[in-house]
């Protein structure tokens, strides 16, 4: 299982059009806090966006929902806030969300120490598909002895 992140340079566009315009176009829901504040940025917003995406497949839900752009611009922007990460989501996952949310860029891992990271995930997801196709495996053979 490979990883890989990419930018297509619309993350930029997105995030000028959202703080330029007064429409709600943009995503602010995936954007680093000095991405909204419209602060410099690196390619550790990128990280902090990642963590977003880590935090949706770990819990399955859709950031921030039930508010409006402006109100993720506050919270996260102006009053660092964060999603709240359930104590059902994986040790490892969580710690990994949490590095990517730090609000200084500067300790935010770098997406080379995020591969480092995620080593170990993937073999947790690979045990996890081996475990559940055994299950199923074991369900048919059993289904398919019976007289």
């Amino acid at each position: 299982m490979n990883f890989r992140v990419g930018d297509f340079g619309l993350s930029r566009l997105k995030h000028n059009t959202f703080l330029s315009s007064k429409s709600t176009a943009g995503t602010p829901e995936w954007m680093a806090p000095e991405v909204l504040r419209n602060e410099p940025s690196n390619e550790k917003c990128d990280v902090y966006s990642f963590g977003v995406i880590l935090w949706e497949l770990a819990t399955l839900k859709l950031p921030w929902s039930g508010m409006n752009p402006m109100q993720v611009v506050g919270a996260v922007g102006f009053q660092n806030r964060r999603l709240d990460i359930p104590k059902e989501v994986d040790p490892l996952v969580a710690r990994i969300i949490w590095e990517c949310w730090q609000t200084d860029p500067n300790l935010r891992p770098s997406f080379a120490q995020l591969s480092v990271a995620l080593k170990p995930l993937q073999r947790l997801v690979v045990s996890s598909h081996a475990e559940q196709a055994t299950a199923s495996l074991s369900q048919e053979i059993s289904v398919n002895s019976m007289p």
